[in-house]
């Protein structure tokens, strides 16, 4: 992998970032993708449209899967691929709400390499190669110490608690939310949080980013079936993700 694949993601980060601002809180055009899969607004298109672009025109042996991009077979011939989501937590961004993120990351045959997440109305970039470290706005960062399962401050929401969920028992932790997959991951590559927990099927553009992330800033990240995330699948989704330090993630894995 080119040593300036993550500068190319950087700037096509802070370019998707320039791109939002001018959507955000100005009433963009919203349509419901139909199926269960949530809205979708013109900033989403419009990034998308620039990644694809952008990214491809600076790689063009690399595949490409984006949440806003009709998939195309043709990636799972490419050894490296473009895995991408415009915007993740639309939600939150068509609320005028500043968490949503763009999620840019490179698969090498099945492992991310290479990772941005970028939250341009909260200034935050967090990055990451690997075997290279992880970095917010290029400072180094690193996940929690917490060892007790009980005191971890965790992102997960409340219907995950659910006790038919957890039959080795219902870890007593508050809930607590944000719109977007991967800013939870970032926090918990942070240690602003202990970790994150979703027992939902993932799309691979929701954690492709923050898995690499949260990896490289210590953090053991797994499917809640406790399997390593391997990324561009013909199906493109993942079984859930469980994201926390190494004392934590084997307790969270026990009791599901």
């Amino acid at each position: 992998m080119p040593a300036h694949d993550i500068d190319l993601l950087t700037d096509a980060a802070h370019a998707a970032g320039d791109i939002a601002r001018k959507y955000f809180q100005a009433n963009p055009e919203t349509w419901d993708k139909g199926g269960g899969q949530g809205p979708v607004t013109e900033a989403d298109l419009a990034i998308d449209r620039m990644l694809n672009r952008e990214l491809l025109a600076a790689r063009s042996d690399y595949g490409w899967l984006s949440e806003e991009t009709e998939d195309d077979s043709a990636r799972l011939e490419r050894p490296k691929v473009f895995i991408v989501d415009p915007i993740d937590g639309t939600r939150a961004f068509i609320a005028g709400e500043k968490s949503f993120a763009h999620s840019l990351a490179i698969s090498d045959n099945g492992e991310i390499v290479s990772a941005v997440v970028h939250l341009p109305m909260k200034g935050l970039t967090y990055s990451a190669t690997k075997d290279g470290g992880a970095f917010l706005n290029g400072k180094p960062i690193n996940a929690s110490s917490q060892q007790d399962l009980n005191a971890a401050r965790m992102l997960i929401t409340k219907p995950t608690l659910m006790p038919d969920l957890w039959p080795g028992g219902v870890p007593d932790i508050k809930p607590n939310f944000r719109p977007s997959l991967a800013y939870r991951m970032c926090l918990a590559a942070d240690g602003t949080f202990d970790g994150m927990l979703t027992l939902r099927d993932t799309w691979e553009w929701d954690v492709a980013a923050g898995d690499l992330i949260a990896r490289e800033a210590g953090a053991l990240v797994t499917t809640r079936e406790n399997l390593l995330a391997r990324y561009n699948n013909p199906e493109p989704y993942l079984a859930g993700m469980v994201a926390a330090n190494a004392r934590l993630h084997p307790q969270f894995i026990a009791r599901l």
